[in-house]
């Protein structure tokens, strides 16, 4: 599998024929220096020190157009308005609240500072698409951006990388690496996207063709790439009311630390057949499923569904940490309509059903489907047959994860140290002790482990799917359960069946 870099273009500013603040920052650190910073508050935006002004002439300004979902049901003309629910509609006073920051021209832009009503957007005009040069680099350096009506960033209209792209040549392996949406998370920082969504508007015509759309609280209809400065330690966190991180075509993560917390889907790239997510580094800790309550900064309890990453193309995971619950009762942790590659980082995902990944993938996995729910708040531990432990994750000590623990009823569990040929053994529950890292563990730091309770495989495998076969899972305490033994497993298992879960040979 081609590992995909990240290239980061900075393009220079045009010079804006307007009583403009001049481009290029000073102080966006040395890997930026021609970086325009805007600072966010309530009061006063500034660009590059300077009051934004509402000039859509110059590279920065603002406005109070935001698209969102009116509080209708038709349009004037009589023709319908769209699929909206009753929640997702706004008045006219809440969209006009919203202060929309706009950038229109390429470059690099670092934001900082707070907003509690505002919307960035990228709109580099409609010849973008195809423009090499337009490419936009945000970066976050302590941003705090909310927004009540429609999604907090929003990439409308920059350089599409794969501007040939079509079902009949659509593939696992893609290269976003000059696409013109760029986020990079700052050393140090931490950044929280607080956004909403806009159900489809229709045209204004008989059809019902779309107008709008746009699904998720940090959204770019063209290919986006995420990454992070050197350290790798600058905090994302996404609260959406709907889903978290959307691209309508491909999605590249190269690293940082990104939070997601989603009523919907956590991750989403939305194009059928074609769109990529791919996974190169950082750590992804996602919730999806969750429900808002009243105030869509308040997050409690389960909605109606919500898979951690759902892709309408491939999911292709190459390193990082992936850690990804779904709604439990009808959704995946992973889910990909044309396949999932794990070929390597740290994966642990979560749900009622699990789109096991391909079995061409480069990286051991192990596949899990249990005959009853289980505790998604127990800690995860494979061991080898020495009882050495090979894999250790704790929800407890993840901050997404701990705060909204749910149950799940199939697992997909994957880490470099899962060896072909290896027997392993499945622990759930109990005490860790060593050094972790956002639930983690370093198995070599592990000084002890109490009060696991071994899984006993008591079912047949699931066949034809990616990697170790998976089969269900069952307590060791108790009678038979349904379609299979309790206890130790037998020398050789029923029908052939490889066996999962108490012992595990990948």
């Amino acid at each position: 599998m081609k590992k995909l870099l990240f290239i980061i273009t900075v393009c220079a500013l045009a010079v804006c024929g307007c009583a403009c603040a001049e481009g290029g920052g000073t102080d966006a650190g040395e890997k930026y220096p021609e970086a325009d910073i805007i600072t966010l508050s309530d009061q006063e935006i500034l660009w590059n020190s300077a009051a934004a002004g509402e000039d859509p002439a110059c590279a920065v300004y603002l406005s109070h157009d935001i698209v969102y979902y009116e509080d209708r049901d038709t349009y004037d003309s009589g023709n319908p308005y769209g699929e909206g629910e009753a929640d997702e509609r706004h008045s006219a006073e809440e969209a006009a609240a919203v202060t929309v920051v706009n950038i229109t021209q390429p470059g690099a832009y670092c934001l900082r500072g707070s907003l509690s009503a505002g919307q960035i957007r990228i709109d580099l005009g409609e010849e973008a698409a195809t423009d090499p040069q337009a490419v936009v680099t945000l970066i976050l350096d302590g941003a705090e951006i909310s927004c009540g009506v429609a999604p907090a960033i929003l990439f409308r209209s920059v350089y599409e990388c794969d501007n040939g792209w079509s079902t009949e040549t659509a593939g696992s392996d893609v290269d976003t690496s000059a696409a013109g949406a760029n986020v990079i998370i700052a050393d140090g920082s931490v950044n929280v996207i607080n956004g909403s969504h806009v159900a489809k508007i229709y045209k204004d015509n008989a059809d019902q063709k779309k107008l709008w759309k746009q699904d998720g609280a940090f959204y770019s209809y063209m290919s986006l790439n995420i990454g992070a400065e050197e350290a790798g330690d600058g905090v994302l966190t996404i609260i959406a009311d709907n889903e978290g991180l959307d691209s309508e075509l491909h999605l590249t993560v190269n690293g940082g630390v990104i939070n997601i917390y989603a009523q919907d889907d956590g991750v989403n790239t939305n194009e059928d057949g074609v769109s990529v997510t791919a996974i190169n580094g950082g750590s992804l800790h996602i919730l999806g499923g969750l429900r808002a309550e009243g105030d869509v900064h308040i997050l409690g309890g389960l909605g109606a569904e919500g898979d951690g990453i759902d892709s309408n193309g491939w999911l292709v995971i190459n390193g990082g940490t992936v850690i990804a619950m779904a709604h439990p009762a009808a959704d995946a942790g992973l889910d990909s309509d044309m396949g999932s590659y794990i070929n390597g980082g740290t994966v642990v995902a979560l749900g009622s059903t699990m789109d096991w990944p391909e079995s061409d993938s480069e990286q051991v996995t192990i596949n899990l489907q249990f005959a009853a729910r289980q505790d998604a708040g127990d800690a995860i531990v494979v061991e080898d047959t020495e009882g050495r432990i090979v894999f250790a994750y704790d929800p407890s000590e993840d901050e997404v994860a701990s705060s909204n623990i749910r149950q799940y009823q199939g697992a997909v569990v994957s880490c470099p140290a899962f060896e072909p040929e290896a027997t392993y053994q499945l622990f759930l529950g109990g005490v860790l002790s060593g050094a972790q890292e956002a639930g983690v563990y370093e198995p070599a730091t592990v000084t002890s482990y109490t009060d696991g309770v071994k899984q006993v495989y008591t079912g047949t495998d699931v066949r034809g799917m990616g990697g170790p076969m998976g089969g269900p899972m069952g307590s060791p305490m108790g009678g038979p359960m349904p379609g299979g033994f309790a206890g130790e497993r037998p020398e050789v298992p029923p029908d052939g069946a490889m066996p999962q879960g108490g012992e595990m040979p990948p």
